[in-house]
């Protein structure tokens, strides 16, 4: 097993890392939408999809691939009303369709309205 590290999405505020690499595959943690050069969240569910989607992509950039390789997903939504503004946005990047599940929770870190973990192929 190999940890995934990059400067181009948050660092982990917990135990965790932001994501490993083993077997041809690469599973990384749960991205929230932080800037990772300032700290900020931006508002609303579009500016947060389309933040947390920039997160996956540097772990999978730094793992040596990329979202056409993603064959899983997992969103965590703060509001299911904010279903069809976050599909929007996650169409722009997931192009391939992963499979996926899309869940609303009831409080996500930093009180964020989405966060979103992907599995990949190397």
């Amino acid at each position: 097993m190999k940890v995934i590290e990059t400067k181009n999405a948050p660092g982990a505020i917990g135990p965790y890392s932001q994501g490993f690499m083993t077997n041809g595959m690469v599973y990384t943690s749960g991205q929230i939408p932080v800037n990772p050069l300032d700290g900020t969240v931006p508002e609303g569910i579009a500016a947060q999809a389309e933040q947390s989607c920039k997160n996956v992509g540097a772990i999978l950039e730094a793992a040596g691939t990329g979202f056409g390789q993603v064959i899983k997903t997992t969103c965590f939504l703060a509001d299911m009303g904010d279903f069809a503004a976050f599909n929007e946005v996650y169409a722009k990047y997931f192009v391939s369709k992963p499979a996926r599940s899309c869940v609303a929770v009831k409080e996500l870190p930093k009180n964020v309205l989405c966060e979103i973990e992907a599995v990949a192929e190397m």
